[in-house]
C-alpha cells in the first residue's frame, strides 16, 4: 500500500504546485491591471512580488512532490532531508488549512487536509528498515516478554 500512497502524494503535490503559480499568475495580472498597490507600494513590486512568491511556491511544491516520487519507485524510505522537507510541508499545510477555514471556506480546507493526511501517510508508510541479523553476521538477543 505504500507505494501507491507515495505516487499518490506525488502526483497531488504536482498539480498543487501547477495549481499556486496558475493562482499567483492570475492575482498578478489582476494586480498589474488594475494598478494596485499595497500601502503606496509599487504596483509594479506587487506584480513582480506576485510572480516570486507564486515560482518559489510552485518549485517548493514540486521539490516535495518528488520526495514521495522517489521513494514510491526505490520502495524505501525517504532519506533525512526528505523526512524533514515532507515534514516542513505537511507544518505549512496544516497552518494553511486552518486560515482557510476562515478565509476560503470548508472546501479548501478539507483539499489542505486532505493533501496533509497524504504526506503524513507517507512517512508513516515506509517504515525505516534494519539490517537482517543474519546479514551483519550477529545474532539478536531474544526479547524477554
Amino acid at each position: 500500500m505504500r507505494r501507491p500512497v507515495a505516487f499518490v502524494t506525488a502526483i497531488v503535490l504536482f498539480v498543487e504546485a501547477v495549481g499556486i503559480v496558475l493562482v499567483n499568475g492570475v492575482l498578478a495580472t489582476v494586480a498589474g491591471n488594475q494598478s494596485m498597490s499595497l500601502a503606496g507600494m509599487d504596483p509594479d513590486a506587487m506584480v513582480t512580488g506576485t510572480w516570486v512568491m507564486g515560482g518559489v511556491s510552485g518549485a517548493l511544491l514540486v521539490l516535495c512532490g518528488l520526495i514521495p516520487l522517489l521513494a514510491g519507485i526505490r520502495d524505501r524510505a525517504p532519506g533525512r532531508f526528505g523526512r524533514i522537507a515532507l515534514i516542513a510541508c505537511a507544518v505549512v499545510h496544516g497552518v494553511l488549512g486552518a486560515l482557510a477555514v476562515g478565509l476560503i471556506g470548508w472546501a479548501a480546507f478539507a483539499f489542505l487536509m486532505a493533501v496533509l493526511a497524504l504526506i503524513v501517510l507517507t512517512l508513516v508508510a515506509f517504515d525505516r528498515r534494519e539490517p537482517a541479523a543474519g546479514a551483519t553476521g550477529e545474532e539478536k538477543a531474544p526479547v524477554a516478554v
